[in-house]
This record gives C-alpha cells, structure tokens and sequence, in this order.
C-alpha cells in the first residue's frame, strides 16, 4: 500500500470514528472472545505447544488472510477493504469515554462513581482511593490506551498496511484476554466448574498460565518499536527534555514493561509525577514514582487530553511531509 493511501485511509478513518464511533465490544471484541475460546478449546487437548499454534493461527492466519485478500482485489476495493479493517482496528474512541466520565466524575465531587468507572476501565478495585491517586491512574491508562488503540495501529498500518494494523490489534487482544487480565474463576475449570459451566470468553483465562505468557512476549515483541515512537512523539507534543530523561533513567524502574516506556515518558511530557500508589483487589501496592514536577491531580486531566492529541497531529504532520516527499520525488 502506497504512503500516499496510508496518510488518506488513516485520515479518513480518524475522522470517520469521530463522526460514528465503532460499538467495538458487539463488533469486534465479543466476536474475538467466542472464536478464540473455541480454537483453545479444540486445540489444548490435542497439540503440545497449543498456546503457539492457537496465537499463530489467529494472529498470523488472520493477517495472511487479510493480506491475500488485499492483493487480489482492485484498487478501489483494495483501498476500501484497507479502510474497513483500520476502521476495526484503531480506536481513537473505544476507551475515551471513560476517560471523559472519570474526570465528570472527579469534578463533580463524585469520588465513588469514579472509582467504580476506573474499576471498570483498568480493572482491580479503588475502594478508599482518594481523588489524586484516582487522577493519576485515570492518566497512566490514558497514555496506554492511547498507544495501543491508535498509535501502535497506525505504526503497524503505516508499515505493513491493513494487514499490519490487524496484526497488532489481535496480538493486543490476545495479550489482554490471556495476560492482562484476571479470570473471573480461579482454579481448575474441568475440576470445579466443568468446561461447559465456564463462558466462552472466560475459557482460555483459565486454561493454562502458558497461554498468557506467551501472548505476553509476543506482544512486546511486536510492541517494542511501536511504543517507542509513540514515546517520541509524547515528547514531542510536551516537554521534550522531560521526556526523555524520564524514558531514560526511570522506564527501568516500572513494574509492567509493556507500559514503561508510555508511562514514564508521558509523565515527563506533562510535567507531572506518576505512579508511587495503586490499589489492587483492595490492597494498597506501591508503583515507583516517575515523571517530574507536581503531583499528578484532576487539574492534569484536561492537560492529558491535549498532550494526546498534539502526538496525533505530530504523527500526521510527519506522515503528510513524508508524503509530499515522496510526490516530489518521483
């Protein structure tokens, strides 16, 4: 897929999502659950290395897939086929709104329904948080779902195309499904519950830690670069000096690798300290304070929202001038 297609598609899809959001969890999420706790079902008992083989067939068969799809069809086609699917995958506003009803939240004075709407969004349990830690949880999950919603798509997409941008998404879902989450059923499934007693998306959460350890490594691989640029662009939108020192000297010091980088670098592009408290099935836990500056409160919030969206119009103007470019050049 040619640069020029890539800026107009990711432009056109941007700009699609903010007039009619993607329902994602009906379209894409629900769909995903009930075909991959199937493929884990059918495939645990007959292969040994089935958590590779189930990520493989889904990862890797859904892009080929995609990819042989894409070449085959005519240019038009191809280009609105390429659309759809960064349609399904990038979702600039698939987590927004419970960035947007915490801080409602938070302003109003309404502490326990931003506790429940953070306990919803990032999972874990919030009773007794106060508001500042609330604030400062609310922006670290922003600066995450801001990258592997929109930013680690659109690296993908402008790389491989739409078959790129499909690839990252379900590697990302297969890593929140089998990794980042917790299983709403402990134990052994066959055991206490039976198979058939377990919902289908909740199946492979409790099937096999291997499978939540590979999906783990898989992404970071393919997360790596992806998270670095959107690192890069963060630093960029805020303060750039900050950032970097904060990515440098203090992304070592993060507990959850997958978001080192995008946290710590996020908070010195604010100008705001992360971290240092956490809440987590109702314990307190202890996150290594990063960033610079103040204390990361509610009045930060607003300042989150306009740090993304200079990296997104950063990421744009970079993609428009690499096209122009590219014009002149040939």
């Amino acid at each position: 897929m040619s640069l020029t297609l890539t800026f107009f598609s990711l432009l056109a899809v941007l700009l699609l999502e903010q007039i009619r959001p993607l329902p994602v969890k009906r379209v894409v999420i629900d769909p995903l659950r009930k075909l991959t706790a199937a493929l884990v079902k059918y495939l645990d008992s007959r292969h040994k290395h089935h958590e590779r083989l189930a990520w493989g067939l889904l990862v890797f068969g859904a892009t080929g897939l995609c990819a042989f799809v894409s070449y085959m069809l005519p240019l038009v086609l191809a280009v609105l086929f390429a659309i759809l699917l960064l349609y399904l995958s990038l979702g600039f506003r698939h987590e927004s709104h419970y960035f947007t009803d915490i801080h409602f939240a938070l302003r109003a004075g309404e502490i326990d329904r931003a506790r429940a709407l953070l306990a919803e969004w990032r999972g874990g349990r919030y009773d007794g948080v106060d508001s500042g830690v609330l604030a400062r949880l609310t922006i670290e999950q922003a600066l995450i779902g801001a990258h592997r919603n929109v930013f680690g798509v659109a690296f993908w997409f402008a790389i491989l195309g739409p078959c790129g941008a499909v690839m990252y998404r379900l590697a990302r879902f297969l890593y929140d499904e089998w990794w980042d989450t917790e299983p709403m059923y402990g134990g052994d499934v066959n055991s206490e519950l039976g198979a058939e007693a377990v919902p289908a998306h909740i199946a492979f959460n409790v099937w096999g830690r291997q499978y939540g350890e590979f999906a783990r490594h898989a992404f970071l691989i393919l997360d790596w670069l992806p998270s670095r640029v959107t690192a890069i662009l963060f630093a960029i939108g805020g303060n750039f000096e900050d950032a970097v020192f904060c990515w440098r000297a203090q992304s070592v010091l993060w507990p959850d690798r997958a978001s080192a980088v995008l946290v710590t670098s996020g908070a010195g592009a604010l100008g705001v300290r992360l971290g240092e408290s956490d809440s987590d099935e109702g314990e307190a836990a202890e996150d290594p304070e990063v960033g610079v500056g103040k204390k990361a409160g509610v009045d930060d919030l607003q300042a989150t929202v306009g740090l993304v969206w200079r990296a997104l119009i950063v990421c744009l103007v970079l993609l428009a001038l690499t096209t122009i470019a590219v014009w002149v050049g040939s």
